[in-house]
């Protein structure tokens, strides 16, 4: 899924992460909105009646996934409002099932293994049939794009070059070198089968040492780029890969799963236009596009409601 590195640097350790910390609960208990409001994303209000509620977990593609998904929705006329960078699954699960949020965008492989650890995956439609057989029952699924952005375990270009990795390589070459290696990445992936678990489970590896960063955004990027980590949790989809010369380190026995960009909605809080316009969205959207658009923002700097809007006119849905 997101979306999806830098460290505190020659900093302290300890003023760096203070500085986190703080630069973290500050987003966590100001909010922000797309539309230039300000909320509280953790207050746990249910929307107004007649409001759609678009969330995103803490990461910069869920930022943009979000405002394509609440610009598709007003261009239907619905009233939207935005709960932006929450925090992870673990937070805004909670918060669609009592009705805090109405739409989520999320990834329907991660999904499955958030609800399910040991469910297998075999295909996408497969997948959505296990979420929505597993989903809290105020909770559905709506139609899967083909975009996709997996959780991946990428390695620097200096780390790939020691030990010979290539692009070719895959989680299983890490076996003999894991014990040498820093891995980093959101503090989630630690416990989580689609992480360290699954890691050791399914390829029997064992790092030195994990560095509890973000999910897969400018704190990991850096670390990795820095060699403050030799390999890190690094959504497929994220731009720097190409610009700083990551290896993804293939996965062959589909530890990662299917990472379908979804939405996730609260059932009766969305109209049937609202369900149309998410659905059309859906069918639009692909992996090179999200890859474009991941560019835009993070690269490019763009805003991500401009780079949203933008899209949605150039592909007839606003």
């Amino acid at each position: 899924m997101t979306s999806t590195a830098k460290s505190s640097r020659s900093r302290t350790r300890h003023t760096g992460a203070a500085a986190v910390a703080l630069t973290a609960a500050a987003a966590l208990l100001a909010g922000c909105s797309s539309d230039g409001t300000s909320d509280n994303p953790l207050d746990g209000e249910k929307a107004e009646t007649g409001t759609v509620v678009v969330g995103s977990n803490n990461f910069a593609e869920s930022t943009l996934l979000a405002d394509i998904y609440g610009e598709a929705l007003r261009a239907k006329g619905l009233n939207v409002s935005y709960k932006h960078n929450i925090g992870s699954r673990e937070t805004t699960y909670g918060l669609m099932k009592n009705g805090s949020i109405t739409v989520l965008p999320e990834y329907n492989g991660a999904l499955l293994s958030y609800l399910d650890p040991k469910a297998g995956q075999e295909s996408a439609e497969a997948v959505n049939e296990a979420v929505k057989a597993k989903l809290d029952k105020a909770l559905t699924l709506l139609e899967s794009s083909p975009a996709e952005d997996k959780d991946s375990v990428s390695v620097n270009a200096e780390t790939a070059e020691k030990h010979g990795l290539t692009d070719a390589s895959t989680l299983a070459d890490l076996k003999d070198i894991a014990p040498d290696l820093v891995i980093g990445g959101s503090p989630e992936f630690q416990t989580r089968q689609q992480g360290l678990k699954g890691l050791e489970a399914v390829y029997g590896l064992k790092f030195k040492s994990f560095k509890a960063l973000d999910a897969g955004g400018p704190l990991t990027q850096a670390a990795l780029t820095q060699n403050e980590v030799q390999a890190a949790d690094i959504f497929t989809t994220d731009p720097t890969i190409v610009k700083e010369k990551f290896v993804v380190l293939k996965d062959p026995e589909n530890l990662f799963g299917f990472a379908n960009v979804t939405p996730l909605v609260h059932k009766g809080a969305l109209p049937k236009e609202g369900v149309d316009a998410l659905n059309a969205v859906s069918a639009k959207l692909d992996t090179e596009t999200l890859l474009d658009l991941d560019a835009q923002v993070q690269l490019e700097k763009k805003d991500p409601l401009d780079v949203a809007k933008a899209w949605l006119k150039s592909a007839g849905l606003d």
